[in-house]
């Protein structure tokens, strides 16, 4: 059970979201921020001592829930490139209702160079997706390639666009639908061609398990 002081940190950093996502980091002020969780100045600054140290707890919690979602998938027994697929179609969702997850990606970008640095919500989301890619190279479930990268460096491209996407006003059913048909030829040059029946690009409807070789959890080191 959450103590009151927690509770209390985690209203300030839902209404720091909501104002960072709607008003972008800069603009967004400590009173705002207050003013929207309910509380006082005093009371923010009883738990952040800045806005930067806030930011970072914004940037913090996104970090927290992505690794929540592939430590499910681990649990699940989803084969990595598996994991990939639905933490995609995981992040188009969560940017469409979440804040904190849209404002976790502002911040990223609005404070590029500012020390000492934010989280970096796109570094934690790119490295989380090389991870899982370097166990499926691992476990011998990608293609092999003249230029390793080359695959993995389409896919980064493709990742950070999501982003984009999401942010268009393409209803839900047809955003996801896209992000399936983006992985329509990812997948004919990341995994060798008899093995492209064994992933399924759309989301997942219930939790199940996937073919190949179960995601290892967050931390968890490629041998």
């Amino acid at each position: 059970m959450q103590t009151r002081s927690e509770q209390t940190r985690r209203r300030l950093i839902l209404a720091g979201a909501e104002m960072f996502d709607r008003h972008g980091y800069a603009n967004a002020t400590i009173g705002q921020i207050a003013g929207a969780a309910g509380m006082t100045k005093g009371a923010l600054y009883f738990h952040f001592a800045s806005k930067d140290g806030l930011a970072d707890a914004v940037q913090q919690r996104g970090r927290e829930l992505l690794g929540d979602f592939v430590q499910r998938q681990w649990e699940q027994g989803a084969a990595p490139v598996q994991a990939v697929i639905d933490l995609t179609h995981w992040l188009a969702a969560k940017l469409r209702s979440d804040p904190l997850m849209r404002a976790g990606f502002r911040i990223s970008k609005e404070c590029t160079g500012r020390k000492p640095p934010v989280v970096g919500f796109h570094q934690v989301w790119i490295t989380e997706v090389l991870r899982l890619l370097g166990q499926a190279r691992a476990a011998g479930e990608l293609r092999e390639h003249t230029a390793q990268d080359g695959p993995e460096t389409l896919l980064f491209a493709t990742v950070c666009g999501i982003e984009v996407l999401a942010g268009t006003p393409l209803p839900s059913a047809e955003l996801s639908y896209r992000i399936g048909a983006l992985w329509e030829p990812l997948l004919s040059v990341l995994v060798p061609p008899h093995d492209l029946g064994r992933y399924r690009t759309h989301p997942p409807k219930a939790p199940a398990a996937a073919a190949g070789s179960a995601v290892e959890p967050v931390g968890s080191q490629v041998a």
